[in-house]
């Protein structure tokens, strides 16, 4: 029978880590961990169809990920995507993916767009948060692409003070981050992790966004590398580009560390997958 796995916050991390690591084996710790992607079909930009989600899932596991995080965006008054809804799109095509023997593992997440929206769900418990880290829940935080709102590093603050750490996703390309790093600087002195997309590293995002990405591998602050997958034709799910262009700026060690151990230890205790029990 099949049922959704506790999140990893519930306290029985260490047996389900184990359960784990059998199925997926030696795999499990040395391939590679998204925790940044849009593979449920029909929920937002990702993909459309069912066919076209199970294509980005055969492609990331050729790619050498094996742990997925689905991060459908979480933005109202577009997507009608929350933590209750999200889970159970995942345990669907969970089922979809083992009917076909694809070893790909899923979580949930959310991908969401910064604004006082968030207040009311986090209070709702509506969130879908990629996991614990050092006692803080860790949140998928987007800015819009052109710019970073007035008043975010005061949210931010806010985010903080409630025990949520923001994971700003794919700083590297936003415009007004791409133009002026200093953009960046107060979220990343307050505390917040920063994801960089491993197409940019690669320069699939264009020069101006692989400068940036460069530049903040050098800086120290990227927290991980996530593939932001829609579609394959141009922002398929794969990090091993990315990883081998940062392993040239920050070494090889550390270039795993961002596809591997840094996001397994943000997943908490353990990971928050569908299993069959």
């Amino acid at each position: 029978m099949r049922e959704e796995a506790p999140s990893p916050l519930t306290g029985d991390g260490g047996e389900r880590m184990n359960r784990a690591r059998s199925r997926l084996g030696h795999a499990f710790l040395e391939s590679m961990i998204d925790l940044h992607c849009h593979l449920l079909p029909g929920i937002d930009d990702g993909p459309e169809t069912l066919d076209q989600a199970i294509a980005l899932a055969r492609h990331a596991v050729k790619s050498g990920i094996t742990y997925a995080v689905v991060t459908p965006h979480v933005h109202v008054g577009r997507y009608k995507n929350d933590r209750p809804s999200i889970r159970g799109e995942l345990v669907a095509f969970q089922a979809q993916l083992d009917r076909r023997n694809i070893p790909l593992r899923l979580g949930f997440g959310g991908e969401v767009r910064i604004g006082p929206e968030i207040m009311e769900l986090v209070a709702e418990n509506r969130i879908p948060f990629l996991g614990e880290k050092e006692g803080y829940k860790i949140i998928l935080l987007e800015f819009p692409h052109g710019h970073v709102p007035v008043g975010s590093d005061k949210f931010a603050t806010w985010l903080l003070k409630n025990k949520i750490r923001p994971l700003i996703a794919h700083p590297e390309r936003n415009r007004q981050i791409m133009d002026d790093v200093n953009r960046l600087t107060p979220f990343v002195t307050m505390g917040c992790m920063l994801q960089v997309t491993a197409g940019s590293v690669a320069g699939l995002f264009g020069e101006h966004a692989r400068r940036r990405a460069v530049d903040l591998l050098e800086r120290g602050w990227v927290t991980i590398l996530a593939s932001d997958a829609h579609n394959l034709e141009h922002r398929p799910p794969e990090l091993e580009p990315g990883r081998i262009a940062a392993a040239k700026v920050v070494g090889e060690l550390e270039s795993w560390k961002l596809v591997r151990e840094t996001p397994l230890s943000i997943l908490g205790k353990a990971p928050h997958i569908a299993v069959v029990t």
